[in-house]
């Protein structure tokens, strides 16, 4: 009678075949047709940043019902969350970087030990932001300038979701690995359930019921927190799990500070240019404030919906950065190339669509989540219009520096965004707000503007051709540093 097969080895057959899949993902990204590689990528994507939008989107519906202050509260408070993981973003999209670079390459040994790195260089960062973030919670507030009537509500509402930040990293680092490798459709199904959770959770710990008391605004912090929680342990298991060739290992979670220091200076800009970004919009947010409570709660609505739709260029974004990467990776920058055009044509007539909806149905839709605030309606739907027509130049831009990040020329992505914001949209927004009849509406205006400005900068970086000649690392660099130590882990 015939032996039956160990344990370890359907471990390793089970890793094989992962493994092979995996390199279909790649050969269908460097190979195959544009086109199509570009669109089953970007539509997961899409669907799974509109669900993660959705987080905001069920809030707002929910928090929206405790009336015009708990909605500025949520809205002062969306900024500086979004400060904290900008300043670690930078690592998750230097992990996606090489992560889509290396399984061009076909060396998955390397992605493993990328994502490894990656993870544990996120958590660190997170902790110590999440930390930072807690204890300066009044501080932060102060510096905003929030008024006196909203305060304990936004105080309430950030000092939970500032703990968050730690889960929101793990879970994007695995997003950004899983699209390095082509796989896009288990986030968007673990996004789905979550959200669904969130959507239970929202009415629950807001209004109470049974032996769950009302939290009010608070509420929706702590429903999204332990959303957020269940989908980063989702997240971690299956990076250690062997799927889709893809096993973090104790090797993998061992500091390796030569590749920690490369990852780093790359990281470095990616950062400064996320929280560049961040910071733009809490200067936007002071202005904002300057202007009273319903300036405040318009802008909180109609900037919502512009991060909403703005989702399918972000989602083309991700989808141009793995697939260049990958063809840099496999070395064919010609393909790349055809990749972002394709891309960016895809972004701007496809948003520049959305943006004519949005501009014909604009007060209704702010009126949907804000139904008994007439003053309100009537500003977020003009800050909508006026948004809107600046759409498909905001979608092409994205899918621009999505070139820029799968190419790992974070330099430019972050020079772009510093010149975009503080030499472009705040100055035009300050000068329009308080030295012309505009007054409020000057920030609304000095979105388009800036918008169309920078998409022409960006371009013009594009065309010029560097990306095209660079890649993060090769092979033989990678195992000259880690190979001996991968090898004696893995047993090859």
């Amino acid at each position: 009678m015939s032996k039956p097969p160990s344990a370890g080895a359907g471990t390793a057959a089970s890793g094989a075949v992962n493994r092979a899949r995996s390199e279909d993902r790649t050969r269908t990204m460097t190979e195959g047709p544009i086109a199509r590689a570009l669109i089953t990528m970007a539509v997961p994507i899409v669907m799974s940043n509109m669900l993660q939008t959705a987080y905001q989107l069920v809030d707002a519906f929910w928090v929206g019902r405790l009336g015009e202050g708990a909605v500025a509260a949520v809205s002062a408070s969306f900024p500086v969350v979004f400060l904290l993981i900008s300043l670690g973003g930078g690592l998750a999209v230097v992990g996606s970087a090489f992560v889509a670079q290396y399984a061009g390459a076909r060396d998955y040994d390397a992605v493993n030990h990328v994502a490894g790195q990656t993870l544990i260089m996120v958590l660190a960062v997170a902790m110590v932001l999440s930390l930072l973030g807690y204890l300066f919670v009044n501080p932060l507030l102060d510096l905003i300038g929030i008024p006196d009537e909203i305060y304990e509500l936004t105080h309430g509402f950030l000092s939970v979701s500032i703990i968050g930040v730690i889960f929101m990293f793990t879970y994007f680092i695995f997003e950004s690995v899983l699209r390095g490798v082509g796989e896009t459709r288990l986030p968007l199904m673990i996004v789905a359930t979550t959200v669904l959770l969130n959507l239970v959770l929202d009415p629950l710990f807001i209004f109470g019921w049974g032996p769950v008391p009302g939290f009010g605004v608070k509420g929706a912090a702590y429903a999204t927190l332990i959303s957020q929680a269940v989908a980063a342990l989702i997240g971690v298991s299956v990076l250690v799990s062997n799927r889709f060739g893809i096993q973090i290992s104790l090797a993998d979670l061992k500091p390796d500070f030569p590749f920690m220091k490369q990852a780093l200076a790359i990281a470095l800009p990616a950062s400064v240019e996320q929280s560049s970004r961040a910071v733009g919009i809490n200067a936007m947010n002071v202005l904002v404030v300057s202007f009273g409570t319903t300036t405040m709660a318009s802008f909180g609505i109609g900037f919502r919906f512009l991060t909403f739709i703005i989702i399918p260029a972000l989602g083309l974004s991700i989808a141009t950065a793995a697939l260049v990467g990958q063809n840099l990776g496999a070395e064919r920058p010609d393909r790349a190339e055809q990749v972002g055009a394709l891309a960016s044509r895809i972004a701007f007539f496809f948003l520049l669509a959305v943006g004519t909806v949005f501009f014909i149905f604009a007060r209704p839709l702010v009126a949907f989540f804000i139904p008994d605030d007439p003053s309100v309606i009537a500003e977020g739907s003009y800050f909508l219009r006026v948004v809107a027509l600046s759409f498909g130049f905001m979608g092409w831009q994205q899918v621009l520096l999505g070139v820029f990040r799968g190419a790992g020329s974070t330099m430019v992505t972050m020079t772009q965004a510093i010149i975009s914001l503080w030499f472009i949209q705040f100055p035009l927004a300050f000068f329009l707000s308080k030295f012309t009849p505009l007054e409020a509406r000057g920030i609304w205006w000095a979105f388009p503007a800036s918008s169309v400005l920078t998409w022409l900068l960006t371009y013009v970086w594009y065309k010029r051709g560097g990306w095209k000649h660079r890649r993060l690392t090769t092979r033989q660099q990678f195992k000259a540093r880690v190979g001996e130590e991968i090898i004696a882990e893995e047993g090859l």
